[in-house]
């Protein structure tokens, strides 16, 4: 299993866990975050800090620290 924040641009991934909780895992479960879920890499913004994401059809921007708690399953 990989980190989503490490996956480069034009992949898709499938999201197997989240290591989140709380408030951020509720906020992760809002957005499709769910195990299962089909992400594609959009576009990486400077540094890699920001990342954009599809997400079951919405686009949702995320941090690198967002993206280090969701572990994904190359396809």
């Amino acid at each position: 299993m990989h980190k989503l924040c490490d996956i480069n641009e034009n992949n898709r991934v499938k999201v197997e866990d989240l290591l989140s909780d709380g408030n951020l895992r509720e906020r992760m479960l809002a957005l499709g975050l769910t195990k299962g879920t089909y992400v594609d890499v959009i576009r990486k913004g400077p540094r890699n800090n920001l990342t954009v994401y599809k997400i079951r059809g919405s686009k949702i921007a995320l941090r690198r620290e967002e993206g280090e708690l969701i572990l994904v399953s190359t396809m």
